[in-house]
């Protein structure tokens, strides 16, 4: 990830991301297929850690409201914070591979899961699909060369819809709300 935050994804190879990780390319290429995949599922591992520390970091809190309200804001933070690699990741979902589903994928969705039974859905799963189109449209709108839309309004959007009070988060690395992207 890094590399790609340096490099962008089309400068970084498999050679550079051996080296860099102090591997055989030959070894690195046995557990993955190809950069694609290392990339989304180290992208996703990203996410992942990011939205469990969210949900659990103190004060830990069984309102379920406040857990979704972290949970977008784990994923608009990162979002801000590392706009190279969302901006990648979200082009390769819509490349010919499409979105890979890994070990790394497969976590995030059971946290946002989690996060959608905790609020107190009656229908996890189409709340779930229905919470993770929301939160990829709004990278999308935020990360869109030209014509991106400001974070605080989509944030708002979002808050709204699921009715959280925007005084409820206080995300890792700053405070979404207050920013201007």
């Amino acid at each position: 990830m890094d590399l790609v935050e340096e490099h962008g994804y089309d400068g970084t190879t498999l050679a550079d991301i051996a080296d860099r990780a102090g591997a055989a390319r030959g070894l690195v290429s046995y557990y993955f297929p190809g950069k694609r995949p290392m990339f989304q599922s180290a992208v996703h591992r990203l996410m992942h850690r990011t939205l469990q520390a969210a949900m659990e970091r103190p004060p830990r809190t069984d309102d379920g409201r406040e857990v979704l309200a972290r949970s977008i804001d784990a994923v608009l933070g990162l979002t801000v914070d590392h706009p190279v690699l969302m901006r990648a990741h979200m082009a390769g979902i819509l490349q010919a591979e499409g979105f890979v589903q890994c070990a790394e994928q497969q976590r995030l969705a059971e946290l946002l899961r989690e996060a959608m039974e905790r609020y107190g859905s009656d229908d996890v799963e189409s709340d779930y699909r229905m919470l993770r189109a929301l939160m990829m449209g709004a990278v999308f709108a935020i990360l869109l060369p030209g014509a991106g839309m400001p974070l605080v309004k989509l944030r708002e959007e979002l808050f709204q819809r699921y009715g959280l009070d925007p005084g409820y988060a206080d995300p890792p690395g700053g405070e979404p709300a207050r920013r201007n992207v």
